[in-house]
């Protein structure tokens, strides 16, 4: 059985200020929800980005981005998490209310569950495949605070599910980067062998003054763009799908079994439309199934190994959409509302050991 992963992000509003031709401020005040005070300290970042900053005395914060659109996240210690989506086509300040966490924050999470004392030694290695994945960079990949983690198993529903006290620090010495994961919630199901998780990940650039490391990098950083969502999504904003080495179907049921249509002109069968060089592209496929071939580059041995049954000339995902839902791109390849597509085949395989940042440029 394939396996499913939905790794799904919600987003609200957008809110910005500008500041030159390819750069955008974000700027906002936190408080706390019930007192009113300003909160110094929180935590301020772009989602999957390399960008952060933290509020002053005063609550205030002011964060530069390049020209997209994004998650903005705040966090504090003892509150919920806020996320906005932001992009450099709307303009509004922010004001940002925290909340307290309950007590049993964790009581919806963990229903039927019991909290798992040695839960890292039991359940650390299914965590580590399912959220850090079993790609060859996976190898280079170390989760620096585990006891951050706590672990709930129902043996009734066959469920494990997982939480985070603190942000997950992920050491990724394959790419360059160091993580900071805030991770919202980690469902794996045992029955489907299904995982869900969600959450916000903070890059940080890994420094070193070894040149052939750093060479080892950007190599290294060049092969996990290839073919990727981000990749993906930045080609078929720009139209450059059949250039960059992408071709879609639709999938389709033909007497039970799934089948491959192939298309003539990609943009018009996803209903591609385009204002201007600056806001959002919108796209809304006749199929809510996709198939994504990438022919620039073979699935990984490991993927192949796992899956002996999928193409091994090319990489072929599935992407899903929600009937009827239009999905919007912005330019730096970051994509709305993303609970609304889920994916699966090499695109689901692909996880946190092979995530790279929306500011990433190759």
């Amino acid at each position: 059985m394939k396996k499913l992963f939905f790794i799904l992000l919600a987003f609200l509003s957008t809110t910005f200020s500008f500041a030159q031709s390819n750069t955008f401020y974000i700027t906002g005040t936190v408080i706390n929800a019930e007192t009113k005070a300003p909160m110094q300290g929180a935590s301020v970042f772009a989602e999957n980005t390399t960008f952060g900053t933290a509020t002053d005395a005063e609550g205030k914060f002011t964060l530069q981005l390049p020209n997209g659109g994004y998650g903005l996240v705040v966090s504090f210690t003892g509150f919920n998490s806020w996320s906005q989506r932001v992009s450099n086509t709307e303009s509004q300040a922010l004001l940002v209310s925290m909340t307290t966490k309950e007590k049993m924050m964790q009581e919806v999470s963990i229903v039927s569950s019991a909290e798992v004392k040695n839960g890292w030694e039991k359940y650390g290695s299914i965590f580590t495949e399912e959220f850090i994945g079993k790609s060859l960079n996976s190898a280079s990949c170390l989760i620096k605070n585990p006891e951050a983690l706590k672990f709930f198993y129902s043996k009734r529903k066959g469920r494990l599910k997982v939480v985070a006290d603190d942000a997950i620090i992920i050491q990724n010495g394959a790419l360059g980067y160091t993580i900071k994961y805030q991770l919202d919630s980690f469902v794996h199901e045992y029955n489907t062998d299904a995982t869900v998780y969600t959450g916000f990940p903070l890059f940080e650039e890994m420094t070193t003054e070894d040149n052939a490391i750093l060479v080892k990098w950007t190599e290294a950083r060049k092969k996990a763009y290839q073919g990727s969502v981000l990749h993906f999504m930045r080609s078929l904003y720009d139209m450059q799908l059949a250039e960059e080495g992408f071709e879609i179907q639709f999938i389709i049921k033909i007497n039970e079994k799934d089948t491959a249509l192939k298309l003539k002109d990609f943009y018009s069968a996803l209903n591609f439309e385009a204002t201007d060089s600056i806001n959002p592209v919108n796209i809304l496929p006749n199929q809510p199934s996709l198939g994504v071939i990438y022919r620039k580059e073979k699935p990984e041995e490991n993927y192949l190994k796992e899956y002996d049954q999928e193409p091994s000339r090319f990489q072929f995902s599935t992407l899903n959409f929600l009937p009827k839902k239009q999905i919007s791109i912005e330019q730096n390849g970051y994509y709305f509302e993303q609970n609304d597509l889920t994916f699966t085949g090499y695109w689901s395989w692909s996880k946190m050991a092979d995530a790279l940042p929306y500011d990433y440029v190759p």
